[in-house]
């Protein structure tokens, strides 16, 4: 007798992984300095972004480039929660990811009629026009941006409980609640993206992905799936923009709305990392933040280094490091893949 399942030793073994590793995370800042949490957090928002990212790209087939428009309009969204409503910044993140949701829904109206490069180009030009719009919001500073209030930076949600457990000052608990909801998003995002592929979602993701005609023809409503992949992603995007700059409590246009930063990094991680794999953004971003470290002292060579790992990748590893790894070794942390497993029956005549 069989049965179709995703399961496996590795997959098994992932999940015991990160139950572990998890409390660990939550632990870390009692043994280590604040320069490794800033670290980590990059690390992990980078991550988030790039798991939204592969999701789009590597399994809707959404090759976006105006991701950094949900990141700016998440982070303005929170500034204004925080600065005109006076929210707590913890609690005004979550405008961030409700205000991207609110501009995905004209994106993909318009985006949606273009395809291949021209939806790509088109997600750019709209990540553009709302960079220059919010540029002419002078209540958030304009052009020029503006930072947090003091009182507000002096007052976050579980500052004051963070710094008596660690007894660190209060811009080194900031940073560690930071570091805490990074954590968490990239939990939670991850595990959501894990569950929708071993879902029958799942399965009409690639099937829309691999072939919009064979997938329709077999009554998936590619239309529908398309929508609910980037109204999802987007408001993902945008809780993590909001995040990222609770932790830097500073903001302008061209920070927001920073196409290398919150675009051209994430593709370059999940290229090099293995796009359509929840592993290959992982191994990417460990490849990238060793990069960015060895190299960001050197200007242009910087780019150019990440520009050059790039092309030898998809040269020599088109399924990225992650595809290298498994393609050799048959490993598969996140299995997705279904498969026939047969079970044992006992009994007797």
């Amino acid at each position: 007798m069989y049965r179709l399942t995703t399961r496996t030793r590795a997959g098994t073994a992932t999940e015991i992984a990160v139950f572990v590793l998890v409390p660990a995370g939550l632990a870390l800042p009692a043994v280590t300095s604040r320069g490794v949490i800033q670290d980590l957090f990059f690390i992990l928002t980078m991550l988030t972004l790039a798991q939204i990212w592969n999701l789009l790209a590597g399994y809707g087939g959404l090759i976006s480039v105006g991701q950094q428009a949900f990141v700016g309009i998440g982070a303005y969204a929170m500034f204004a929660g925080v600065i005109l409503l006076g929210w707590n910044p913890v609690a005004a993140i979550l405008l961030g990811g409700l205000a991207a949701l609110a501009l995905a829904v004209p994106t993909a109206f318009f985006a949606f009629r273009l395809q291949g490069a021209y939806f790509a180009i088109g997600t750019w030009v709209i990540a553009e026009v709302t960079r220059l719009l919010i540029a002419q919001w002078k209540a958030l500073g304009g052009g020029t941006g503006t930072s947090l209030p003091r009182e507000a930076t002096s007052n976050i949600m579980g500052t004051d409980a963070i710094q008596a457990l660690f007894g660190v000052r209060e811009a080194a608990a900031r940073d560690i609640l930071a570091y805490w909801l990074a954590l968490a998003l990239v939990v939670v995002v991850t595990g959501c993206i894990y569950w929708l592929l071993r879902s029958r979602l799942g399965l009409a993701l690639a099937a829309v992905r691999d072939n919009v005609e064979a997938a329709q023809s077999v009554g998936v409503d590619v239309g529908r799936l398309k929508w609910a992949v980037f109204l999802i992603a987007a408001a993902a995007t945008g809780l993590t923009g909001a995040l990222i700059f609770v932790q830097t409590a500073r903001i302008s246009p061209e920070a927001a709305f920073a196409v290398t930063d919150w675009t051209a990094y994430v593709i370059f991680i999940v290229v090099i990392g293995g796009i359509g794999t929840i592993e290959g953004p992982i191994v990417g971003v460990l490849v990238f933040f060793a990069l960015r470290s060895a190299l960001a002292d050197y200007g242009s060579w910087y780019l150019m280094t990440l520009g050059l790992a790039a092309i030898a990748v998809m040269l020599f590893a088109p399924k990225g490091l992650w595809g290298l790894i498994s393609a050799r070794s048959g490993l598969h942390l996140f299995p997705v893949r279904r498969r026939l497993a047969g079970l044992k029956i006992e009994g007797g005549n």
